[in-house]
């Protein structure tokens, strides 16, 4: 228990981290091209401690759930200008290049993913990670049923490390004649895809009665006649069921070693790809996000909550915390990876108040005045933020009350790793 609860505060800690260097870069931006920053903060509420170095103060803020940096000029706020003298006017925010203001915009994504990138690159450097390419064979195997045969019949106590004995009983598939690599297209008659309707197909079968079961052996349909054995399975709720089974486990390609250590320089290029396939994953649960919140919603009163429905960060932390407790610290760090990756994208998205929406109005504006200069009329200035702050406060409930469902689903039905 101290070691989930250890966990629990560490990825907690290192979002608090990770979301603090966010704002971080902000800043650091910002002053590289001059422009005013007054204030930097860890947190959010009253003031614990702070003190003031040249124009900004630093300090650390009573709720632990962000940070924030205060550069002059963000928004369109007049009554603040006029406090500066006309040095700093040059300096506001707004009076900077367009190029100087996107790259500070976009300075906390990028934060995030060098931060991702740095810890991915260590772990696949030195650590080891899940090899693409044996994750691509598994990923094969579960879509078309191709199979590794088992060699033995398990006894009812076998644990995950049990190895087969010459007195024990072969498995039905391999009695048969079936090998690894065979693809399994049809039992008893019915059609199979993939490993969830093989399983589904075999699971209905009778113990001890013999079946005919075809499978595609390097492009060719052979034809065997497999007697499945009972087993006792473990259902979700806990009990146990009796069912078929015939001794086979999905196919994995034995030439491909399932962890990928690949030293520091091989490191930069596979840990570019592994970059490239989790922004890839990232757009997709973007877009399938919608889809995901009516069974997270059905979650909350006594669905089974999916694997693949969103987390919060009370979630992630929850996952980090199983990680620490069992030891997996590999995975604890890839899961701050993938949340790094997330909230970068998630961040760039043109909406407001995320810093994308704000670098949207900044190109908007430039085009139009350029719009505007081509046909002969005067620039019309500045985006009036306060018309957009329907817009934003829509943007606020829509993610606020998305925020609280996933809380909620987290605490009252979290999604567990380990069982």
């Amino acid at each position: 228990m101290l070691a989930y609860t250890t966990g629990i505060i560490l990825f907690a800690l290192a979002i608090l981290i990770s979301v603090s260097l966010h704002e971080f870069g902000h800043m650091l931006t910002a002053k590289a091209f001059k422009m005013k920053v007054t204030r930097y903060f860890v947190g959010f509420g009253p003031t614990l401690w702070s003190f003031r170095k040249g124009e900004t103060e630093y300090g650390l803020k009573g709720i632990p759930l962000g940070g924030f940096v205060k550069i002059v000029g963000m928004t369109p706020l007049e009554e603040e200008e006029e406090e500066l003298d006309e040095r700093d006017k040059k300096r506001v925010f707004w009076r900077k290049p367009l190029w100087q203001r996107t790259v500070v915009l976009a300075a906390g994504s990028v934060t995030h993913f060098i931060l991702g990138f740095a810890v991915l690159w260590v772990l696949v450097s030195f650590v080891g990670v899940t090899n693409p390419a044996w994750a691509e064979s598994y990923e094969h195997s579960q879509n078309t049923a191709a199979v590794d045969v088992s060699e033995c019949v398990p006894p009812e106590d076998a644990d995950a490390d049990f190895t087969c004995s010459a007195s024990d009983e072969p498995a039905p598939a391999i009695a048969a004649g079936m090998r690894d690599g065979d693809q399994i297209t049809g039992v008893a008659g019915q059609e199979v895809t993939d490993w969830d309707s093989l399983i589904a197909v075999v699971s209905d079968l009778e113990p001890g009665e013999a079946v005919d079961v075809t499978v595609d052996r390097d492009g060719e349909s052979v034809d065997l006649q497999i007697t499945p054995y009972a087993a006792e399975v473990e259902l979700a709720d806990g009990t146990t069921e009796t069912v078929a089974r015939i001794g086979v486990t999905p196919y994995l390609d034995p030439s491909i070693d399932p962890v990928l250590v690949a030293g520091p320089i091989g490191g930069i290029d596979e840990t570019a790809s592994y970059t490239g396939d989790m922004f890839r994953e990232t757009f997709i649960a973007l877009g399938q996000l919608p889809s995901k919140i009516p069974p997270l919603w059905d979650s909350i009163f006594g669905a089974e909550r999916a694997e693949d429905t969103p987390v919060s960060v009370v979630g992630a932390s929850r996952l980090g915390g199983e990680m620490v407790q069992y030891d997996q610290w590999a995975m604890f760090f890839m899961l701050l990876v993938v949340l790094n990756y997330f909230i970068g994208v998630f961040n760039l998205l043109p909406l407001l108040p995320m810093d994308g929406g704000h670098i949207a109005i900044a190109w908007f504006e430039r085009v139009r005045s350029w719009l505007a200069a081509r046909r002969g009329k005067p620039d019309p200035g500045r985006v009036d933020y306060l018309k957009l702050m329907p817009l934003t406060y829509a943007v606020i409930i829509v993610l606020g009350g998305f925020m609280l469902l996933t809380i909620t689903a987290d605490i009252v039905n979290p999604i567990t790793i380990f069982n």
